[in-house]
């Protein structure tokens, strides 16, 4: 005598579907802050390398940094294929150690490529390597005399900010696109606050371990290289506790 197959019932089935979706709520977080961590671990890891290429030159050039007056772009390569001169406006600042830091993608944060999207979003990849933004007072020192040995003005290297996350290419417009602010109180990035002219941009900077999706907050934190080639993360903040000085080495 055959006996009945058993199936499950529309409460298992629905049972079950509750415990897998449970379970995914669970889960999901945790693989996209591990995931993060890992995106956050890589961007460490190349300004790291930046920071022992740019040693690397200073060392072999007197310790005078490269001008990078008149860089002020993305990119990399001409329509040619060849690298971009620092003379070029649209060269990418990277180009100027690029005989140190042979690859390219060394210049590249993989929270970075979002940002991308935004900023150059017909071909973003083109912009992929070009996720930090250069202090220019590393080579704009005593009144923009670019061939003034840094040893000489810059006093304590491990307080002087070489770059960070941003979504710029180059910083040069103090409290607009630097994190220090004009006082207690005031608050820093006015170019990408509300009503500043790069507002749509302001997530991009603090990009790493957000937790919040507020147009401008984050609550997560960017990545900062320094003179002295270690690296260290920027909780987002309002500029009260970043000193000018991060910036001027004065």
């Amino acid at each position: 005598m055959a006996h009945p197959s058993k199936a499950f019932t529309l409460i298992e089935l629905l049972v079950v579907i509750a415990i897998i979706a449970l379970l995914m709520g669970i889960i999901m977080p945790a693989l996209h802050k591990a995931r993060e961590g890992a995106r956050e671990t890589v961007c460490k890891s190349n300004l790291r390398n930046i920071g022992l290429g740019l040693t690397m030159y200073l060392q072999e050039n007197e310790f005078k940094p490269a001008d990078c007056g008149r860089t002020n772009g993305f990119f990399w390569y001409d329509q040619a294929g060849q690298v971009r001169r620092t003379t070029d406006n649209n060269a990418y600042w990277g180009v100027a150690y690029a005989r140190y830091i042979k690859e390219t993608k060394v210049f590249g944060c993989p929270s970075y490529r979002s940002v991308a999207e935004l900023i150059y979003p017909g071909e973003p990849e083109l912009i992929h390597h070009a996720a930090y933004s250069l202090n220019f007072n590393l080579f704009h020192q005593n009144g923009g005399n670019s061939g003034v040995r840094i040893t000489t003005t810059i006093r304590h290297p491990a307080q002087f900010i070489v770059c960070h996350d941003h979504v710029e290419p180059k910083i040069e417009q103090g409290s607009r696109d630097m994190f220090h602010n004009d006082g207690f109180g005031t608050k820093n990035l006015t170019h990408y606050r509300p009503g500043g002219d790069r507002s749509r941009f302001y997530r991009g900077i603090f990009r790493h371990n957000i937790r919040s999706g507020a147009d401008f907050e984050t609550r997560g934190r960017a990545n900062v290289l320094w003179l002295d080639a270690h690296v260290s993360a920027q909780p987002e903040t309002t500029g009260d506790d970043v000193p000018q000085a991060w910036y001027t080495g004065r």
